[in-house]
């Protein structure tokens, strides 16, 4: 009996914890996010842009949060299933996802049936980068101007073939952009990866190119194809001679590739915000703001709420692109 007085706090405060669907050790957990390593899923193969990227902000967020964020590349279905995979994921924030506006904005207005939503599948957590597409010429190809481009385009429709790499890609979103924008017809020749395109536009198998900066530009360098405009909305760091399409006679084009990092749908207030300020002190840092420009990429943070506003503002727009021009899923 004279242990009862001082087993009634204690009684109390499980009572309490119980009464709000928590017990004592799920509160201290979830308070204390995170114990364990994260997963960051990467929908692409090792090796290119996009992995860099992600293995890069791993290292970075793992030193801000304090535990190891570990890279898994679960490539396939034009990012589908490593987007699959995240969103099937238990919501507790130690899955997350760096997304491509290929997951979030091009594949929903293409493919019928997605094993994901845009919208509703996922938590974003932020904006990382933007990644810039460019108008390439062939070696053999005698223009040296988007303008020639059009000119030649116009006076010998279906002259020019554009490559891309791949049906349903940003760059044949860009490249069909163009043409409606300029008013030309092209014929659209996918290949199964930047390296197929960029080897048949420099072998003269096409005339010209959409591709991205990352890919395109050590061969621009050593002068084996060549740079008529850039997609983005700005110029480029890298080609600060070559004019944006928009300069080009073309007001508020734009087209390109960004990339997001979410986690999936119903990831708790206090573990999203941590994931959210993580990110936010990783991406505006100058270390990493100029390892990304080294690898092409344009430095381009925002938080979740400017995601999820992208993604609404993007989707009307490339589903349009798509029915115009019958882009189609492979």
């Amino acid at each position: 009996m004279r242990l009862l007085p001082r087993l009634l706090p204690r009684l109390f405060l499980l009572l309490a914890t119980v009464a709000l669907g928590v017990t004592p050790g799920l509160a201290h957990a979830q308070g204390d996010f995170p114990q364990r390593p994260i997963k960051l899923i990467v929908p692409f193969a090792a090796g290119g842009a996009t992995d860099v990227l992600a293995r890069l902000l791993a290292a970075d967020m793992g030193e801000k949060l304090g535990q190891a964020v570990v890279v898994e590349n679960k490539p396939g279905g034009g990012t589908m299933v490593g987007a699959a995979l995240t969103a099937n994921a238990p919501p507790d924030g130690y899955t997350l996802l760096l997304a491509a506006s290929t997951t979030l904005t091009l594949n929903p207005v293409i493919r019928p049936s997605l094993p994901y939503d845009p919208l509703r599948s996922f938590t974003p957590i932020g904006q990382v980068a933007d990644m810039a597409l460019v108008l390439l010429a062939g070696p053999a190809t005698k223009v040296t101007t988007l303008k020639e481009l059009v000119m030649q385009a116009k006076a010998a429709p279906d002259r020019f073939s554009y490559g891309s790499f791949g049906a349903g890609s940003s760059v044949h979103f860009g490249g069909e952009m163009l043409k409606s924008a300029a008013g030309i017809r092209m014929v659209h020749v996918p290949f199964n990866g930047s390296a197929p395109n960029l080897t048949a536009l420099a072998g003269g198998q096409v005339q010209v190119a959409v591709d991205t900066i990352v890919a395109s530009l050590p061969l621009i360098k050593g002068g084996k194809i060549r740079p008529l405009a850039v997609l983005s909305p700005q110029r480029l760091p890298a080609l600060p001679q070559v004019p944006t399409v928009a300069e080009s006679g073309y007001p508020g084009f734009q087209m390109g590739t960004w990339f997001a990092l979410v986690a999936p749908a119903g990831v708790r207030d206090g573990v999203r915000a941590k994931l959210e300020t993580a990110l936010a002190e990783v991406a505006t840092a100058p270390k990493f703001r100029n390892r990304m420009v080294e690898l092409g990429l344009t430095p381009a943070h925002a938080d979740g709420a400017a995601v999820t506003a992208r993604i609404e503002r993007e989707l009307p727009q490339m589903r349009a692109v798509a029915a115009r021009a019958d882009i189609k899923a492979d």
